[in-house]
């Protein structure tokens, strides 16, 4: 037995039997840091693996349209509306930002055409289409996040894709930020498109952002999501 420096004794047993019950310890901490790295790295791949990769929306706010693409083949055009204030992306502007986004989330699987929406929540309520004194968000909602410092606000801001029921002002510049559409055409694009998939704002004409886009292409009727007319 030897003497430790507050006065207390200490023997090599006692110690072998401290260092054997700290064993475990060590190993549980060890392999628990293991455990969550390797379901960090499973959830990484499985987010991965669930991007849409394959489709891309082209928006002109010039134009007021947007255009679907798939592995760079145009898909669909649809009229949409965007900001009345202009563009730009910072906090309480209301503008529609320019640059380069992303579908962060989708919202409204299976909702009928003009479920309201409160906060991204069902509220219950349908609109018809063009109801008087009535402009919520309804039918679906496809929220963006930026990849660019001049898109950055994005997300925070709540800006989105989606449904409208003042279908008689699409194609004019009148929203407080966000990209308006049909009932029938979200619904449409909401199907094609997936988590992931790249959005592109612009302030020209479509033909100059899209390779092969042809001036005499017409828009994509309510019904039309799957093919361009010409």
């Amino acid at each position: 037995m030897r003497q430790i420096a507050d006065g207390r004794s200490s023997s090599p047993l006692l110690d072998v039997k401290n260092s054997a019950l700290a064993a475990p310890n060590l190993r549980s901490r060890a392999e628990c840091a293991i455990h969550l790295t390797c379901l960090l790295i499973i959830f990484m791949l499985a987010s991965c693996a669930t991007r849409d990769t394959q489709h891309q929306v082209v928006i002109s706010t010039r134009e007021q349209k947007l255009a679907v693409l798939e592995r760079g083949n145009l898909m669909a055009i649809y009229p949409v509306s965007t900001s009345k204030f202009g563009l730009g992306d910072w906090p309480g502007s209301y503008r529609t930002p320019l640059g380069e986004l992303e579908i962060a989330q989708k919202i409204g699987e299976g909702a009928l055409p003009g479920t309201v929406f409160k906060d991204r929540r069902r509220t219950g309520e349908i609109v018809a289409p063009d109801s008087p004194g009535r402009d919520p968000i309804v039918t679906r909602i496809l929220w963006l996040r930026g990849r660019e410092r001049q898109n950055a606000n994005a997300f925070v801001r709540d800006i989105y894709i989606h449904g409208t029921p003042e279908e008689r002002n699409i194609g004019l510049p009148v929203s407080y930020g966000c990209i308006r559409m049909r009932s029938n055409d979200i619904v449409n694009l909401y199907g094609i498109v997936g988590r992931g998939a790249q959005v592109t704002i612009v302030d020209a004409p479509l033909a100059a952002v899209i390779p092969g886009f042809s001036a005499g292409t017409q828009m994509a009727g309510g019904n039309s999501a799957s093919m361009v007319i010409r």
